[in-house]
């Protein structure tokens, strides 16, 4: 019995896309983790640095065209930033608008979520390491969970990464 074309590369085309998509996820938590380990300033330090350019929405470790970034978003008289410091430094090195598109959009879910957080970021993330101890946080995000404000605290030790919610 033959196979139409149309018959076998819908399966093979699905199977390639999930994959693909698989090796992306595994590369970002992968370009996370030696970020993080790789940095000299923490991600606490970062959110810290960050204070001059208002209040931290959420904050994470990225590699970006190759070079590790400290990147941090912050509300401002009802305006959105992202905010790059340096990892080496911890100096605030640029800062842009939020205006439009997907950064907009989670900006604006993450200001929901932290108007309802009775702590800051920079407190989450401490005390996720206090209860995670050896590990260094990648990423700090506020979600709402059951209507409460609650952190995401992405953290690396070694080979191993977890993510720990901790109550805002």
């Amino acid at each position: 019995m033959k196979m139409t074309m149309r018959a076998w590369v819908v399966p093979v085309l699905a199977v390639a896309a999930l994959c693909w998509g698989s090796t992306l996820v595994a590369q970002d938590k992968e370009a996370a983790k030696a970020a993080a380990l790789g940095a000299r300033v923490s991600l606490a330090r970062g959110l810290a640095a960050s204070a001059s350019q208002g209040r931290a929405i959420s904050a994470k470790f990225e590699m970006d065209e190759g070079k590790l970034q400290l990147s941090i978003y912050t509300m401002k008289g009802g305006k959105f930033f992202e905010v790059s410091v340096d990892p080496n430094s911890g100096r605030v090195v640029k800062t842009e608008e939020i205006t439009q598109g997907e950064d907009l959009t989670e900006a604006q879910s993450q200001s929901a979520a932290m108007a309802k957080a009775k702590v800051s970021l920079r407190a989450a993330v401490q005390n996720a390491l206090r209860a995670n101890a050896g590990f260094r946080a990648v990423s700090v995000t506020p979600a709402l969970k059951d209507g409460h404000a609650v952190a995401e605290v992405a953290l690396a030790k070694g080979e191993e990464l977890k993510t720990v919610s901790v109550p805002l």
